[in-house]
């Protein structure tokens, strides 16, 4: 049971930090995302922004007495977005791995690997089978980083070809364009399963990794406030509430 001293003490502690926060963010708190990485960030029925990630940054930044402000980007111009000030950080499935030094980090957060999805009829089984198939990925993405690395596995591609956004890359797998899409295993389980189109996952995963919340190389104090909500978050239960609403599990591993 929490007291009223110790509420208020709570309250007082919040708003501290909302108050640092404050102080960079102008009020306002600008998460850069990507609209079409369901389900971290994307366009719900309603047309209004939602997903796991983004409902995490709106309670964060409630919490520290700021705007959330959801500001959807061209994933390949995430860095640009953030450098000149236009987002606060890049809050929607981020990997780490690779960037360990190019941002100041919250997290790891979550566990992901990138993985192939093909049609679910397809007899490509493994990622030996993709050998003289059309591959596509997003331009930009972990996913892309992942294939660059493995030069075998990308010399036995037919093509590869870069693409906007996974919704593109999916629809092109569906009507027969490419054979194979290298993507997030989180987005493409959730994508799979909400659309029930007839696609499948193969075993054989490309790279394992872990999301992150990139924010601005020394942006140290509302890396640090963002954080310590989070933990309160956790503590309370609510990011286990969040995760449980959009995975059926606590999924959350920022410690």
């Amino acid at each position: 049971e929490t007291t009223a001293a110790e509420s208020k003490e709570e309250t007082s502690a919040t708003e501290e930090k909302g108050a640092a926060a404050l102080e960079t963010a102008t009020g306002k708190f600008t998460v850069g995302f990507d609209q079409e990485f369901p389900p971290m960030g994307f366009v719900g029925d309603n047309g209004e922004y939602t997903g796991f990630d983004l409902a995490l940054a709106e309670e964060a930044a409630k919490r520290l007495g700021l705007e959330f402000v959801p500001q959807p980007i061209n994933w390949d111009a995430k860095d640009m977005e953030l450098e000149s000030g236009n987002i606060d950080c890049i809050w929607n499935g981020f990997t780490m791995q690779g960037r360990e030094d190019a941002y100041t980090w919250v997290g790891p957060y979550m566990a992901n690997n990138q993985v192939f999805v093909v049609d679910g009829d397809s007899d490509i089984v493994t990622k030996a089978d993709l050998n003289g198939k059309a591959v596509e990925v997003q331009k930009d993405s972990s996913g892309l980083n992942a294939i660059n690395d493995d030069a075998d596995l990308l010399a036995s591609f037919g093509s590869l070809t870069e693409v906007a956004d996974y919704n593109t890359a999916l629809m092109d797998l569906e009507s027969g364009a490419c054979d194979a899409v290298c993507m997030d295993s989180i987005v493409a389980g959730y994508q799979i399963k909400s659309s029930g189109k007839n696609m499948k996952i193969l075993e054989d995963t490309l790279a394992a990794e872990e999301y992150g919340i990139g924010f601005k190389k020394g942006d140290d104090a509302l890396a640090a406030a963002v954080k310590d909500v989070l933990m309160e978050m956790v503590a309370d239960g609510t990011v286990e509430k969040i995760s449980n609403e959009w995975f059926g599990s606590n999924v959350f591993t920022l410690k």
